[in-house]
């Protein structure tokens, strides 16, 4: 099936695979990081661990700036996308036939991590193919497309997907002894998985075959090797080194530790000091309302950002991912019951961390910029999810201890970290302002 050469060559259109392809990308991703979260917690898994180990779940792409110069030796992008498509949708049927085991925990984890890899592996092939297949021109008409249709697939995997999985939950009946929430996982897996056999299906057969799309001819192992060594040390000889991975590892500090707990804590009990949502409201509250409100968040930041330059709102967005944490302190103290105010805050704070996260973003392009701009962003992306592996890890820990209106207390003490490194950087008056 991964010899693609034997289907029929089909020219569509652009965006009849960008959509797609993006759509791909973004799937797995939340399976990952968001989906398994709200599955552990339905199944009975403790806050500790569920944070711990999901957040291992992070490694990959951490370490994918490693390996991504290794893709360009075997294969074309084209091969290498169609190829990690069927197989991680190997591994949503392999998660789907371990949950009913004694040790699902473990066995599901570990599946999860190597489609974590998978993921990884096909964001490099993705990124690099629309370069190859597209001209300049096109790169920039489409980029809107591709990132409407990776929040589409946020927006599926966090909500319609989860949505699934409360309903048929809602079906158990005493009368029927089988576990519908387990059930209820298996089949979201194995939806994910029909979905990415499709899809390799469908982009073996349009996806375009540009002529640039090549393995790297006369480079071995060792030129690689070599060449990236030289790029990786070239990055840690940049001006204000030091503060720039500060600034990378501690911006995200307060939403690193925040966003291990939302689904939980969206889920416990009254008693236990959440809110007592059924998977499907959580489906709509964070996985639908949540994502509108981070992705106005994102577009205004881009917006204002354009127009006033990073320098400008560098300050103010710092404040905006910060301070809108403190939603989350009121949902704990007041613990509504009415779906309106869980809404109203879920949605405030995933735009604040929306508008905020454009500054970070912004950053990394700016401390990238130079004769090795792509690798060096790459590294920037490494560090970036090692900024939300790291403190994510001992999240549950904490939460544990402290309770959740402790803890969501912690997140907002953890806000001076990000306005601190946000007071030592130093951008050009001028980066990212739209020039006349």
């Amino acid at each position: 099936m991964l010899k693609s050469k034997r289907f029929i060559d089909v020219h569509a259109p652009s965006w009849a695979w960008i959509s797609t392809l993006y759509f791909a990308q973004g799937l797995p991703y939340v399976a990952v990081m968001t989906i398994s979260v709200i599955m552990y917690k339905r199944l009975g898994i403790s806050n500790t661990d569920i944070a711990l180990y999901t957040s291992w779940l992070y490694l990959p792409w951490v370490i994918k700036p490693f390996w991504s110069p290794f893709v360009d030796l075997f294969k074309t992008k084209r091969w290498w996308i169609v190829a990690m498509e069927f197989l991680i949708g190997i591994g949503f049927a392999g998660i789907a036939f371990t949950l009913p085991g004694a040790f699902f925990f473990q066995a599901t984890l570990a599946v999860f991590w190597i489609i974590a890899f998978l993921s990884a592996t096909h964001d490099i092939a993705a990124d690099g193919f629309y370069m190859l297949a597209l001209d300049e021109h096109k790169q920039s008409f489409y980029v809107g497309i591709r990132s409407m249709f990776y929040r589409v697939a946020t927006i599926v995997g966090q909500g319609v997907l989860v949505m699934l999985a409360g309903h048929i939950e809602s079906q158990q009946r005493v009368e029927y002894p089988m576990d519908y929430t387990r059930l209820a996982w298996i089949v979201v897996m194995l939806v994910l998985s029909v979905f990415f056999v499709m899809v390799t299906v469908y982009h073996a057969i349009v996806l375009p075959r540009p002529e640039s799309d090549r393995a790297a001819a006369g480079v071995t192992f060792r030129t690689v090797g070599k060449e990236f060594m030289a790029t990786f040390v070239s990055f840690f000889k940049k001006k204000q080194i030091g503060i720039a991975l500060a600034f990378m590892l501690l911006y995200r500090l307060p939403e690193a530790q925040l966003v291990k707990l939302i689904n939980p804590f969206l889920l416990d009990s009254a008693s236990a000091g959440g809110l007592g949502l059924t998977t499907s409201q959580v489906g709509f509250v964070y996985g639908t309302i949540g994502i509108i409100g981070l992705t106005l968040g994102g577009i205004i930041g881009g917006i204002v950002a354009a127009n006033g330059g990073l320098k400008k709102w560098l300050t103010p967005m710092a404040w905006s991912i910060s301070l809108t944490c403190a939603t989350f302190c009121y949902l704990a103290m007041v613990q509504p019951h009415d779906l309106l105010s869980i809404n109203i805050c879920v949605f405030i704070e995933q735009f604040g961390y929306g508008f905020g996260f454009t500054a970070y973003m912004l950053y990394l392009i700016y401390f990238s910029d130079g004769e090795f701009r792509t690798a060096h962003y790459a590294i920037c992306t490494g560090f970036m999810a090692l900024g939300m592996m790291l403190p994510g890890m001992a999240a549950g820990w904490l939460q544990e201890q402290m309770g959740y209106v402790g803890f969501f207390w912690w997140i907002m003490a953890c806000c001076v970290a990000t306005i601190g490194v946000t007071a030592l950087i130093k951008v050009p008056a001028d980066f990212g302002k739209k020039r006349s």
